[in-house]
């Protein structure tokens, strides 16, 4: 573990170099794995729909990722996202992209065009109260927490540990998917997600 902080850290420091701003790695501070998953009613999509965790019951495992549009790591992920629902979806695996930012390149009008631009294949929710992020302890973009059948907590932190593609060494992400689904526990539990940082108010 200890090597993978040092590698995510590293990439942190060069894409600050890089001229990316607010550029951090998480320090976990919300739910933790095998906790119960923080439930929330009502958040909007780009569909115009509301959306509740209780929607997605028949899921058998959900990736919620903590994302926005403006973050250059967040948008590094979007192809590997859609890719991984497209992978996962006869599965039973859900993705769920959330963004809880409030600024104006972030806000709904502004999500909509990026999932209508990217086709995104998996519902993207705007929580404007930013309820979701703190309950969760979302503190980056991309930040991911997957629950489990029974909604808790069982996998957080990075979807990877390279933004870029071509680099990935470890994939933690569907590692820890490709364990819950075979009924094992993830190889790697915990990860330090990477990104810009989420803009609380």
């Amino acid at each position: 573990m200890k090597r993978v902080i040092s590698g995510l850290l590293g990439l942190g420091c060069l894409m600050l170099a890089l001229g990316v701003g607010s550029c951090a790695v998480a320090e976990q501070k919300g739910v933790k794995v095998g906790d119960p998953a923080p439930d929330w009613k009502g958040i909007i999509g780009v569909d115009d729909k509301q959306h509740s965790l209780s929607d997605y019951k028949d899921a058998k495992l959900i990736v919620l990722v903590f994302t926005c549009n403006h973050c250059p790591v967040a948008k590094a992920y979007e192809d590997r996202l859609i890719a991984l629902q497209k992978d996962y979806k006869d599965k039973g695996v859900q993705v769920i992209a959330v963004n809880v930012n409030n600024i104006p390149e972030d806000r709904l009008d502004r999500m909509k065009e990026r999932a209508k631009e990217k086709g995104f294949n998996f519902p993207y929710i705007y929580d404007s109260s930013q309820k979701m992020g703190h309950d969760y302890g979302a503190r980056v973009t991309p930040h991911v927490f997957v629950l489990d059948s029974e909604r808790k907590i069982a996998y957080i932190g990075a979807i990877d540990d390279n933004m870029d593609p071509a680099k990935v060494k470890k994939h933690y992400l569907r590692d820890a998917l490709d364990a819950l689904l075979d009924g094992k526990s993830p190889p790697v539990a915990e990860t330090k997600a990477f990104g810009c940082t989420i803009k609380y108010e």
